[in-house]
């Protein structure tokens, strides 16, 4: 994971390819990929199926979020509404979350 952690508005985070357009994203992008199936996720819908066959929730409390939690333990998965918003900082969060289940590859 290369790149430049950038602080604002008292949020730090990390920019992979800090000179690229932020919408475009970066050339060699990353995708979440579903073990089991080797399917990789294009859509929220297909993210949502695979967590809760594994026993995660959908958490309603904040409206502007996706947000995922697991009964048996204290994990939280919190996503950007809008799927093309999904960078790798959250798909790195959905596999450590959920080990052996998914993992991110170069696209």
């Amino acid at each position: 994971m290369a790149g430049v952690w950038v602080f604002k508005n008292g949020v730090v985070r990390l920019v992979e390819n800090p000179g690229a357009d932020s919408s475009q994203g970066s050339s060699r992008g990353k995708v979440l990929v579903h073990l089991p199936t080797n399917q990789v996720i294009t859509s929220y819908h297909a993210l949502e199926q695979m967590l809760t066959s594994i026993g995660w929730e959908r958490y309603h409390n904040d409206p502007s979020l996706l947000q995922f939690h697991k009964r048996s333990s204290i994990h939280l998965i919190s996503l950007p509404k809008d799927f093309n918003k999904l960078r790798s900082i959250h798909m790195y969060d959905i596999v450590v979350k959920t080990r052996n289940v998914f993992e991110v590859r170069e696209s």
